[in-house]
């Protein structure tokens, strides 16, 4: 779903420029409460897979094909704020590196990628945590759910946003039913993915987990024929750092992997909102991307002519400028924290 210029008028792209600015300043704020020395790592990290696992474009209908747009995965693992971050440095490596993204609509896609999908999937999540049985279970089944009305839901976003700023004269109506109708397909996959994800890293390594904090059941005791809450346990010792590398240079090898290999196999048929913008003839302006002539634009590597080799290097690079990027930030987001809080810092 990244919209190209061309797509929304100026007008409505500089406003959404600045919710996303503005959405971004409140997340970097934000996200200081909720990555520590254990979740900091894992959020270059998410970007970084989530930038992998884009680049894998399943077939939903004839012609037509999807891909993880990421607020529900980033917003379970890591925090919706910090979620918003992670889908934001995966889009703007994408549009600068990769020619994937208007740079004009930059604001347009972070907030409908970035900022919609969080917000929906995590209060659709957390509302479905509060309500089921307080298991693992429950917490993925909850992700399943989450990331699959997150899609459509950033279908609506782009629809009203089209509505409002659209540069061609076509109808909203079939618009909004093609979008809504092809990203209700999409969001099965999304869910798929989500959950596999949210799934796997429970059964690892459920503290690293921001969605699953705080879901265990308090034991109960039988006592006097009466059910009563067992005495709280020992907090668990934090895991070993070794242990954290270990799922930190997991995920990053996947990750390597899909973008540099699983990727060559993505489908090659047009994206929903590029099948929709085809069908529909919201594409009639849209304009030629401002880093067309980048060395790793479409997600090649230029001058390389094997297709397998120079998407597969391109798909490695951008594994690793994302985690790097990623990681910076939250690195960053995380020392300032510390300062905060420190005996000396602002926050005494």
């Amino acid at each position: 779903m990244h919209v190209p210029d061309g797509f929304i008028n100026a007008p409505v792209s500089a406003v959404t420029g600045v919710v996303a600015a503005g959405a971004i300043a409140v997340s970097l704020r934000g996200a200081r409460r909720e990555l520590d020395e254990r979740t900091a790592p894992l959020a270059g990290l998410v970007a970084a897979f989530i930038f992998a696992v884009q680049m894998l474009n399943f077939p939903v209908a004839a012609g037509t094909s999807g891909h993880l747009l990421g607020g529900a995965l980033a917003a379970i693992l890591v925090g919706p704020r910090t979620g918003v971050l992670c889908v934001s440095v995966v889009l703007l490596m994408q549009g600068i590196l990769f020619a994937d993204g208007g740079l004009t609509a930059l604001g347009v896609n972070i907030t409908d990628m970035a900022i919609v999908t969080t917000v929906v999937a995590y209060a659709v999540f957390r509302g479905l945590v509060k309500v089921a049985p307080r298991t693992r279970r429950s917490v993925t089944v909850a992700s399943f759910v989450a990331a699959l009305l997150s899609v459509p839901a950033a279908a609506v976003a782009f629809t009203l946003l089209y509505w409002i700023g659209g540069t061609t004269d076509v109808s909203i109506g079939k618009v909004a039913t093609a979008m809504i109708g092809v990203h209700v397909l999409i969001g099965v996959g999304e869910a798929v993915i989500t959950a596999l994800t949210v799934g796997a890293v429970i059964a690892v390594r459920p503290d690293l987990v921001h969605g699953a904090r705080g879901l265990q059941r308090r034991l109960k005791l039988r006592v006097g024929g009466e059910l009563v809450d067992a005495p709280a346990a020992e907090p668990a010792p934090v895991a070993a750092t070794g242990s954290r590398r270990t799922v930190w240079l997991t995920g990053l090898a996947v990750s390597v992997v899909l973008a540099g290999f699983v990727s060559f196999y993505a489908s090659a048929s047009p994206d929903g909102l590029e099948k929709v913008a085809a069908d529909q003839g919201i594409d009639a302006k849209a304009e030629e991307h401002a880093a067309a002539g980048s060395p790793l634009a479409d997600y090649g590597v230029k001058d390389i002519t094997d297709a397998r080799l120079s998407g597969g290097l391109a798909g490695v690079i951008g594994v690793g400028v994302t985690v790097v990027a990623g990681s910076t930030v939250f690195w960053a987001v995380r020392r300032r924290r510390a300062e905060d809080t420190s005996p000396t810092g602002p926050g005494v």
